[in-house]
């Protein structure tokens, strides 16, 4: 593996004692943030460097040490410590993330839309990912990362309506250093890291090297195939140069590569949920005719005996460059980059033993290029400014496969003498999708100082973006022979061809009132317009009762957002306790979502359509508190109250499929993927413990991660209710100078809890889903300088 070659070789380089005046210190007994900077946490919120209690906007922050210490990876595993981040992932590709529980949601394997734009900004070192599937693969060398709350288009290069995902990576350092750790536990787990920094020219030009390999074995067993599924293997590299020349200019080039693959994902039974369609239609029945039991009933048997071939690759990478001027009282900055994603995969969609359908993939290659030049003022000034331009150009090109077997007649279309399993047996379809867009973006914030303690700052953004796509299906395959039949085969797979354009500007804006009441308690109250463009389907369109395609769903209409935020930052007991809270209320008019189409029989279709009005309100806390130096307590929370204020031709949820409605009135009904409680707590504690004469602390780190119930699909189905439920990750170790070592555990108490529920193809009644991961115990070593 790449990184134990290079664990191998920093662990030489560590070896050798480093020079006294290269020594550096050992990282603090306890931290609040983990992030080394104790309480008063500074960050680039706002483009430039400043404390996070002086920002008047909600956002949490996890440093390097809280990272390191909870074993987050990914953002999978972030969104454990910030409870108003949602996450779910049925595999890569469809990787979905909410902030309030907006941004952009996936209900299942194969349901993301090209077309669909990310509500959430998702920023590494200040580049932009366009893609949602990037933020599946594993952290590389981060060195803190922001969560911010609500509409940022006035700050960032891309317009966001949900908030913003920024992560930062460690800088290459003129003074040596070498990382390099070692993690070994059951299920398979394995993870090596290592990084290595130091001058190349005193002063002028340093390096980073940082990669990480991780495997973790399969934790879904296949009684067919007699071995464990749902493994995977993530590998990063990343190598960068920073150029100084003086104190007044930089630049930083960096390349990085990613890369995702295993025999994973696929799905467990969860439970049958009934329909209104005939009884011989229904899942009972179907699997009966076939003398067909699954595995388990219980998913946490964690049991498949799926029978397609299963697989993930995916890759990402990219080139960046950051070129920084201080100009006296303001900083230029140019952001230029390009980037690319890979993806290939074999899914069984029918999640049995079944030979129902037997092919299924989205082989997809995406590529953009990104430029951003930006202005902000340095440093505490009566007017504070940002300002900038940003251009990103993508496409993404898809090649959709669908292949049915023999038991897809049986299982998808109402029983006929001249419906024989030949019909369908065979039958398939072959597609190219071509998605491009293009995006120019003016956006600027100013911050007037109207009395010292008294702040007001307003910001507007102008964006046009223009898009274009195409979408073409091929069916073939199968044996039809009379009209009737070959209308039943496209039923299931409709051969389509269609191309649609879409192309507006909008102006957005933000208005803060920030008053300082004394030393370390501000209020604020804020007030945001965003706009997210129109987007087009990718994924095919849905049909009507008569199995035509609705050519008006082509193209979606742009998304508005309406956002009031008011909040209180306290820092009391000269910083040792920071407590902030806030309260929103969100209105979305035209909202993106992806829907599944109830229509068609083999449906599980998802498309792109406009929810005419989304409204969540709710009440967030952050906390953290530092008793000494060796014991810390953070803390945060969310009460959130997300409703489809108006939504009368929504999908059906599976329960009511079969009675011949079209669509459901989903007004009032709660929001998808959006818990209403959630919550997290954590602490650590360290004491002296000298080892072998050697100094050191013995740390003990615990978290706790809890949310309630949540709709699975936009549907409000009874029975795609995620419920639920708590997960505690813990570890104790010894922490020296130079050499720590941990023993860990996630979900420490083996919990079980469901990560996202899907409804069988055809609609059968048959709901599965992904359980969350099993308890996984091992140890970590740890060596630095």
């Amino acid at each position: 593996m790449v990184c134990l070659s290079a664990v191998a070789g920093a662990l030489a380089v560590l070896s050798v004692p480093a020079r006294a005046e290269e020594a550096r210190p050992a990282a603090p007994a306890a931290e609040a943030d983990g992030g080394g900077r104790g309480l008063d946490l500074v960050v680039t919120a706002r483009r430039r460097e400043e404390s996070a209690e002086t920002v008047p906007l909600a956002m949490t922050v996890v440093g390097t040490d809280s990272l390191t210490r909870t074993y987050t990876v990914n953002t999978a595993g972030l969104s454990q410590l910030v409870p108003t981040l949602n996450y779910s992932s049925p595999n890569p590709r469809n990787t979905s993330y909410t902030i309030r529980g907006l941004g952009s949601s996936v209900l299942a394997i194969s349901s993301a839309n090209d077309g669909l734009e990310p509500g959430v900004g998702y920023y590494v070192d200040q580049v932009y990912h366009a893609r949602n599937a990037t933020a599946a693969f594993d952290f590389a060398d981060v060195d803190q990362v922001e969560v911010l709350r609500g509409p940022q288009g006035t700050l960032f290069g891309k317009n966001t309506t949900a908030g913003v995902i920024q992560v930062t990576t460690r800088a290459p350092e003129f003074v040596f250093g070498a990382n390099a750790e070692v993690s070994a536990g059951n299920a398979g787990f394995l993870q090596a890291k290592a990084s290595v920094t130091g001058p190349l020219v005193d002063d002028t030009l340093a390096f980073r090297l940082s990669g990480q390999d991780s495997k973790r074995g399969g934790v879904i067993y296949n009684t067919r195939l007699g071995r464990w599924q749902n493994g995977v293997e993530t590998r990063t590299l990343r190598g960068q140069l920073l150029f100084r020349s003086g104190a007044d200019f930089s630049f930083r080039l960096i390349g990085d590569w990613a890369d995702f693959r295993g025999e994973c994902c696929t799905q467990v039974y969860v439970r049958v949920a009934p329909t209104l369609k005939p009884a011989a239609q229904q899942y009972a029945a179907l699997a009966a005719g076939q003398n067909y039991t699954v595995p388990s009933t219980n998913p946490y048997d964690r049991l498949t005996d799926i029978d397609a071939r299963l697989n993930v690759a995916t890759s990402e990478g990219g080139v960046s460059g950051i070129a920084e001027w201080h100009a006296g009282s303001a900083t230029l900055t140019s952001v230029s980059a390009w980037r690319f994603w890979n993806w290939m995969v074999d899914n069984d969609r029918d999640y049995s033993g079944l030979a129902i359908q037997t092919t299924q993939r989205i082989p997809s290659r995406h590529d953009q290029f990104s430029q951003e030049l930006r202005i902000a003022s340095n440093g505490k000034q009566r007017l504070e400014y940002v300002g900038g331009l940003y251009f990103l150009t993508q496409k993404i090109t898809g090649r959709p496969t669908s292949i049915y077997g023999p038991l897809a007649t049986y299982w998808l279309l109402a029983p006929s003498a001249t419906r024989t399993s030949a019909l369908l047996d065979g039958y398939g379809s072959v597609g190219d999708t071509r998605f491009t867009a293009e995006t120019i973006g003016v956006f600027g914030e100013v911050t007037w100082h109207l009395l010292p303690r008294l702040a007001a700052t307003g910001g507007l953004r102008n964006t046009y973006e223009s898009k274009d796509g195409s979408y073409l299906s091929v069916t073939s395959g199968g044996l039809a022979g009379t009209t009737a039949l070959a209308n039943d085969q496209q039923s299931i797979l409709r051969a389509q061809s269609y191309t649609a354009s879409v192309s507006d500007g909008s102006l957005s804006g933000r208005a803060n009132l920030a008053w300082t009441l004394r030393d370390g308690v501000m209020a604020y109250v804020s007030y945001a317009k965003a706009a997210k463009s129109g987007g087009i389907n990718m994924s095919g369109l849905p049909v009507d009762s008569t199995g035509a395609p609705v050519q008006g769903t082509a193209v979606v209409r742009p998304e508005r957002n309406t956002t009031w935020e008011a909040g209180l930052k306290t820092q009391l007991l000269n910083k040792a306790l920071t407590f902030n809270i806030d309260a929103y209320h969100v209105a979305v008019t035209d909202y993106q979502a992806n829907v599944v189409d109830t229509v068609a029989p083999a449906a599980l279709r998802a498309y792109l359509a406009n929810i005419p009005k989304v409204v969540v309100k709710g009440v967030e806390i952050d906390a953290a508190l530092a008793l000494g130096t060796r014991f810390t307590l953070r803390a945060a929370g969310s009460w959130a109250h997300g409703r489809y204020a108006d939504y009368p031709k929504g999908p059906c949820p599976i329960e009511q499929i079969g009675s011949g409605t079209a669509s459901c009135n989903l007004t009032g009904k709660a929001l998808s993927g959006l818990p209403e409680w959630s919550g997290s707590l954590g602490g650590q504690y360290a004491a002296p413990l000298p080892l072998a004469g050697h100094s050191g602390s013995l740390v003990l780190n615990a978290d706790v991660s809890a949310r309630t119930s949540t709709y699975a699909d936009a549907s409000a189905s009874a029975y795609m209710i995620i419920a639920g439920y708590s997960v505690v990750n813990a570890s104790i170790g010894w922490r020296g100078e130079r050499v720590e070592i941990d023993l860990f555990a996630r979900n420490l108490f083996n919990r079980n809890y469901m990560q996202n529920l899907t409804a069988q193809t055809g609609n059968s009644g048959l709901i599965v889903g992904t359980p969350g991961d099993p308890r996984i115990i091992g140890v970590t070593l740890r060596m630095h300088t």
